[in-house]
């Protein structure tokens, strides 16, 4: 059987676009299927049109969060609750081609445990999204040893086995395309090119962005602690030098030292100082989230679930 996981946040224009396109793909595919979404505490209708959509359909079940968890979570959540012997992950706006998954079904017959898709162009997207991407990459896979693949989406297929051990991962702050690739297995990717939304607004915005990269970087690399000892190194050189040079100035120069040349060193270093603090804060506060050991996510409804289904939360 197929498991389609798909993580919903107010999408209730998309979600019978995309119910009535996975429905015609899995039908010419001829596998047993069913599709888990998990509606991450919309506050539109989204609930109740999965309850319309599951009431006309056995293959959809639904979860509904407690409140917006964010979308990796709540992806963690589809997986958590998958049956399947292969699970395939994509998002509800269709940006993720139902079309594409008699391929991903295809390389994993041939063998491969994960099969990723790969955008190479998408549609709509502004220069600043294309470059900080860019960026975003480039700065993940030099600070991190494991390698994530440059534009590799959520969309994609997982053997049961990288499901159960992906599950044994319990950190909150959670990369999942990191997590992945750092399991390793027999991987495949299969590139495509990224459609509009097909209804409703984009729910990743600029803030939600940065704290994505954030919670990446931190989570996969301890090089921003060795870049903040790095600074801390330097510039304690710099100190070291400088007074070397106010001595030369007392006893030969005979030059007063303004204001000002005191006041950029206050600047420069109570600004490193500043940020060598707030790097070792952003890990203070991971641990700090770790340590209290809460529940990833909290499920207020579910429908289609039996009881030996309702998996760990």
């Amino acid at each position: 059987m197929l498991s389609l996981v798909v993580p919903a946040f107010n999408e209730e224009q998309a979600l019978p676009l995309l119910h009535e396109r996975l429905t015609a793909v899995m039908a010419g595919l001829g596998e047993d299927y069913e599709i888990v979404v998990v509606d991450d505490g919309s506050r539109d209708g989204t609930r109740d049109v999965l309850a319309r959509l599951a009431g006309a359909d056995s293959h959809l079940r639904y979860l509904v969060l407690s409140r917006n968890f964010g979308h990796q979570l709540a992806l963690t959540a589809g997986l958590d609750h998958a049956r399947g012997d292969a699970v395939i992950s994509l998002d509800a706006d269709l940006q993720h081609p139902p079309e594409l998954i008699p391929e991903l079904v295809r390389r994993w017959r041939e063998g491969h445990e994960i099969v990723y898709t790969q955008r190479t162009d998408t549609a709509g997207a502004g220069w600043f999204k294309r470059l900080s991407s860019r960026w975003f990459y480039a700065l993940i896979n030099r600070a991190s040893a494991v390698h994530v693949p440059e534009n590799a989406a959520d969309f994609r297929l997982l053997d049961r086995r990288v499901v159960d051990d992906l599950r044994r991962f319990p950190e909150r702050a959670r990369f999942l395309r990191g997590m992945i690739a750092w399991l390793g297995y027999r991987q495949a990717v299969v590139p495509f090119e990224a459609p509009v939304r097909a209804a409703g607004e984009a729910k990743y915005n600029v803030r939600k962005m940065l704290l994505f990269a954030i919670d990446a970087i931190t989570s996969f690399s301890s090089l921003p602690l060795r870049l903040a000892s790095a600074m801390g190194f330097f510039f304690s050189l710099v100190g070291v030098v400088y007074v070397m040079v106010v001595v030369y100035w007392y006893f030969y120069a005979q030059v007063v030292p303004g204001w000002s040349t005191t006041v950029c060193l206050i600047l420069i270093v109570g600004g490193l100082q500043l940020t060598c603090l707030g790097v070792m804060g952003e890990y203070l506060a991971r641990i700090y989230e770790e340590v209290k050991g809460r529940p990833l996510y909290l499920v207020r409804e579910m429908a289609g679930f039996g009881a030996e289904d309702r998996g760990d939360e």
